[in-house]
């Protein structure tokens, strides 16, 4: 199909979508609003480990000349509903289209290449971040739309320890400067490794983090075989572009404690990490230390936001983030304005019965407290 000087066109195949990782990779670099997570390596190697045979719909906008200045990375969702979602799932914070910043005219021709494959789909675009690429496709989009809470995220500004530590209460912060210097005396050395490395060195992170949550509760598909190929596929050619890092922190010649950071030109999130349960009986601050080093390189890279991703854990709410809500966005045609507005009823439903969910848990673990009960 033909739009002005623009062709779109369809991937439904994983090995053309495999092909398409060098022109990919250059429209990501064109694209400001891109994360790590919306990078080729990222996204078909999560495709290789959780796509459906059949499922797979990859929306391009080519210029005359064939360059590639949108795309759309997406796939029919399992349910009785038909709805097109993009790549990612669960184990994504951010999805997202692509969008060639130098090509405003890409937003519109995405936006009805979008309508035509869905059809009679609804599009249920979910995590999109404030001042994504996608969120210039929903004010382009024609047909029934609606915007919907998705999971909250909390971020700090991307500078030195020293700048995090302003942010909070002096007396916090001298008890945070105590810890940082019990670790310096301790020796613990934290190393970034090479793109070769990455193998061993996630081997040995997802190792720790299994250490590290034994016997508590733990994301159980952090632990799975399928999660283990994702980030080995994914991880090393992130590495050696620059769109990840992992380090290694080592006590006395021995790796302690791992940690994995995903990181685009303006953004960076600390994804994983795995600690020895050792370094607990030490005393040992591991949040503290993970966070000392993510925002010395992190900074050093000149990005403006170190992300903590989704997810507002009380140890995050010590140096007093800024939360920003991700929005879910879906897009229908006319004729399917009723789908959509059962897929928002149905998501609204899930919200208000999650937090139903966790309102009683926290009841339940502050009555814990009253009456001296352990820990749920």
């Amino acid at each position: 199909m033909t739009a002005g000087a623009l062709r779109t066109e369809v991937c439904r195949d994983e090995e053309g979508f495999g092909r398409l990782a060098a022109e990919w990779t250059a429209l990501y670099g064109r694209c400001s609003a891109a994360t790590p997570f919306q990078s080729h390596s990222w996204l078909h190697s999560w495709w290789l480990s959780y796509g459906r045979p059949g499922a797979l719909r990859v929306v391009l906008v080519r210029r005359g000349d064939g360059a590639l200045v949108a795309a759309a990375p997406l796939m029919r969702a399992r349910g009785p509903l038909p709805v097109l979602t993009l790549l990612g799932g669960s184990i994504t914070d951010f999805t997202d289209v692509l969008l060639d910043d130098g090509c405003p005219e890409a937003v519109p021709a995405l936006a009805r290449a979008l309508a035509r494959t869905a059809r009679g789909a609804v599009v249920d675009l979910r995590e999109v971040r404030p001042g994504a690429a996608g969120e210039r496709v929903f004010a382009h989009w024609r047909g029934p739309r609606r915007r919907l809470p998705d999971s909250l995220c909390l971020e700090l500004p991307a500078v030195p320890m020293e700048g995090l530590l302003e942010r909070i209460p002096s007396g916090k912060a001298q008890r945070v400067r105590a810890k940082l210097r019990k670790l310096d005396a301790l020796g613990i050395d934290a190393r970034v490794v090479t793109g070769e490395e990455v193998p061993a060195a996630l081997d040995r992170l997802l190792a720790l983090h299994r250490l590290q949550w034994q016997g508590r509760g733990v994301t159980a598909e952090h632990t799975s075989e399928r999660f283990a190929q994702h980030l080995n596929r994914a991880v090393r050619p992130m590495v050696e572009r620059g769109d990840a890092m992992v380090t290694e922190f080592r006590l006395a010649g021995d790796v302690v404690a791992a940690d994995l950071t995903l990181m685009s030109p303006r953004l960076a999130g600390g994804y994983l990490y795995g600690a020895d349960p050792a370094l607990r009986a030490r005393k040992v601050d591991v949040a503290t230390m993970l966070l000392r080093h993510g925002a010395r390189e992190t900074s050093a890279g000149g990005r403006a936001t170190l992300s903590m991703l989704r997810g507002s854990e009380p140890y995050k709410q010590h140096w007093r983030p800024e939360p920003v809500r991700n929005s879910r966005l879906l897009l229908a045609g006319p004729g399917t304005a009723p789908l959509l507005w059962l897929r928002a009823g149905a998501a609204g439903t899930r919200s208000w019965a999650a937090r139903q969910a966790r309102e009683r848990a926290w009841a339940g673990r502050a009555l814990d407290r009253v009456k001296g009960r352990p820990p749920r």
